[in-house]
């Protein structure tokens, strides 16, 4: 008995072997672009700085005079090796995604294939539409909030300075880079929702005023208190809502047509 047992096919040893092959892509994947970026760690730093370098222009400081410093002998280090891992994930992020849809594609039907591989696609794009958004236009905006609160030794005053510190800048932008990402998978979100029926256009449209709000009150706890900085979260969100709202009624439409279609259909071959 035990040997027949052992003869036969077993699915879920055979998906664990799976799982772990694909696991081993995407580790190897995030290792090697982790090596190669940390080699490159001081230099993608520097491209990081640069939203730093555009709110001093901004501010009407000299350039020149600004810089990041560093407190603890290790801290730059460590500041290195979360570039590198921050950089490496965006690099092996299109290997990571595959080895996902192959493990997942062959449980799903062509037409679900079908219908998965556009949210795959988007989910990047959006993210990095969000990251440059916060690189070009948020990171400056909020640098420049800061670097205004400085104040000059003039009449007796002490001078009070901003001298940034390399990891909380870090830490700052990664933040803004990854808040910003995910707020831009809304669409990406609500779509998949609407395509299995747990949310309708509708429905959406109807909690307009509460999602308007909330982007709000998301955009006042991420964001330094200044109304630029506020509006430019907020006014993302919400017009990524109303896409959203947008794209639920699409995929309603296709699905009332496919179902009429399949209607006819089975009409026609009854006899």
């Amino acid at each position: 008995m035990i040997g027949d047992y052992e003869d036969k096919p077993q699915p879920l040893l055979e998906h664990l072997i799976e799982l772990r092959r694909r696991l081993i892509w995407s580790l190897g994947a995030f290792f090697l672009a982790f090596l190669v970026s940390f080699y490159f760690a001081k230099h993608i730093f520097n491209y990081l700085v640069y939203p730093y370098k555009w709110a001093v222009q901004w501010a009407g400081l000299d350039i020149a005079k600004s810089e990041l410093i560093y407190t603890a002998p290790q801290e730059f280090f460590f500041t290195q090796v979360k570039v590198a891992m921050f950089s490496a994930m965006v690099i092996a992020f299109p290997v990571i995604a595959s080895q996902i849809y192959k493990f997942v594609a062959p449980g799903l039907y062509k037409n679900e294939r079908a219908a998965f591989l556009p949210f795959l696609i988007a989910s990047p794009l959006l993210f990095l539409l969000g990251g440059a958004l916060v690189y070009f236009f948020f990171t400056p905006m909020v640098m420049w909030f800061f670097l205004a609160m400085q104040q000059a030794p003039e009449q007796g005053q002490v001078a009070i300075s901003l001298m940034p510190k390399v990891s909380e800048y870090l830490s700052l932008i990664m933040t803004l880079v990854f808040s910003f990402g995910l707020v831009f998978q809304l669409p990406v979100v609500t779509s998949l929702l609407a395509r299995v029926g747990i949310v309708t256009a509708q429905g959406l449209a109807e909690k307009r005023k509460y999602a308007v709000v909330i982007a709000f009150v998301v955009a006042a706890v991420l964001t330094p208190p200044d109304p630029m900085s506020q509006i430019g979260l907020a006014l993302p969100a919400i017009l990524l809502y109303e896409i959203s709202i947008y794209t639920a009624r699409l995929i309603e439409r296709n699905r009332s047509r496919e179902a009429l279609a399949k209607a006819a259909a089975e009409a026609e071959e009854t006899p």
